[in-house]
């Protein structure tokens, strides 16, 4: 976002499925004449399996307090990014969805480790 900003890069679109609130103007690679590309980069916290649920449950809590902080959800904006936080059963749900996704596509495109 900051070279975009400053002129030295030109976004093209965006990989997610809606436009960045960032950059209302760039279409995103769908609305650009790709139907169905949608591509997120995304962060988040995991612990080892079997760690207490009171764990877990406090490390969410205190995360989604720090990602509500108003100087926090600036910085991910001023990157073009968006603070989102979910429960932990919904982000174990996500990565799990995410894994034949990206065997499908590693196994489509032939790649291979080195």
């Amino acid at each position: 976002m900051p070279h975009v900003r400053e002129g030295k890069l030109r976004a093209l679109a965006v990989t997610s499925a809606t436009r960045n609130a960032a950059m209302p103007d760039v279409p995103t690679i769908a609305e650009s004449g790709y139907p169905g590309f949608e591509f997120t980069g995304w962060y988040g916290l995991t612990a080892p399996a079997k760690t207490p649920p009171a764990i877990v449950a406090r490390l969410h809590a205190e995360t989604v307090k720090v990602l509500a902080q108003a100087e926090v959800r600036a910085k991910f904006a001023d990157l073009g990014n968006e603070a989102l936080s979910s429960s932990p059963e919904e982000f174990a749900a996500f990565i799990k969805s995410e894994v034949p996704r990206w065997a499908k596509v590693i196994k489509d495109a032939g790649i291979r480790p080195d």
